[in-house]
């Protein structure tokens, strides 16, 4: 991600409460894909060693506080951001997301308080195509300040572009090696996917409705870009970092095309051999729609490698 000053640059959105239930991480976990016996420490409350999944955070922007139902389209019609013009939230799908995992989580919130702190990085012109919005969302514990995840992302704003503004920087690119991969992990989503990984939280009608998909020219309801996105995250810590979540520092892709419901999910892995602090290694990952388009590029993710855990009570 470029993290590079552009209009609006350093705009904040006023800040909200975030709360999590044991429950939420069971399903979050089981709808991208968490496995029985290896990760039972994901799917079942009493395990020794149960956790979140690491990638939860990414998820609380959407679900908040709540445990009901919520109209998508009006939560995300936010604050304006000044010195740019206002987008139309029905028409956004995501760009580009990258999340450092700074603190384990606790897996309820019950007790504490925490919120989500989010600002504007930059607001990107691409012409016809439409407007990219980069914005730094923190997790937060509002009394002692301390931040447990920072993630940094790009909503794309779809035919909402030539507007006057730069077209911004050019951002880093994470290629997958021209060999053959470490490791490769498949998804066989299905027509009910969307509807089990919506629950989380995000209620995004374009993932249910075949309307706002046709209307986006996608002919129907897609996949959720983060479904795509959390599944794989599963792969490579289940791959390479032994289902264990401390063993997940970074990671990030770019949402390159469309999942449909009922599409196979191709993961393909390579390591990189490139350190990092404590034993961390660079991983690259790309997924692609058997037979089809890739899907999600410039995949890179930091893990603490280590060899397959069988999950025991």
């Amino acid at each position: 991600m470029s993290e590079k000053a552009g209009p609006g640059a350093g705009f904040e959105f006023p800040s909200y409460e975030v709360s999590w239930m044991k429950r939420d991480l069971l399903l979050f976990a089981t709808s991208i894909g968490a496995t029985y016996p290896d990760e039972l420490h994901f799917l079942y409350e009493l395990h020794p060693r149960f956790a979140a999944f690491p990638t939860y955070p990414v998820i609380l922007p959407f679900k908040r506080t709540d445990q009901e139902v919520v109209d998508f389209y009006v939560r995300s019609n936010s604050e304006p951001i000044k010195g740019v013009p206002k987008f139309d939230t029905t028409r956004v799908v995501d760009g580009e997301r990258k999340v450092e995992f700074l603190k384990p989580i606790p897996v309820s919130s019950e007790g504490r308080k925490f919120e989500i702190r989010s600002k504007v990085l930059g607001v990107y012109d691409k012409g016809k195509p439409g407007t990219v919005v980069e914005t730094e969302q923190r997790l937060v514990d509002a009394e002692t300040g301390e931040t447990y995840s920072r993630a940094i992302g790009s909503g794309f704003y779809v035919g909402q572009g030539g507007w006057g503004g730069p077209k911004g920087p050019k951002v880093p690119n994470y290629p997958a090696p021209e060999r053959a991969p470490d490791a490769t992990r498949t998804v066989q989503t299905t027509m009910e996917t969307v509807h089990l990984y919506r629950l989380n939280g995000d209620y995004n009608p374009l993932h249910a409705d075949p309307e706002p998909g046709k209307k986006m020219g996608f002919g129907g309801p897609i996949i959720h870009g983060l479904f795509s996105w959390n599944s794989s995250a599963h792969a490579v810590l289940q791959a390479f970092g032994a289902s264990k979540p401390e063993n997940l520092k970074e990671f990030q892709a770019r949402f390159a095309a469309p999942v449909k419901p009922a599409d196979k999910l191709i993961i393909e892995m390579w390591r990189t051999g490139e350190k990092h602090d404590n034993g961390f290694e660079e991983i690259r990952f790309a997924v692609r729609v058997e037979g089809g388009k890739t899907v999600l590029t410039n995949g890179r993710a930091i893990v603490k490698v280590e060899g397959p855990i069988k999950s025991k009570l």
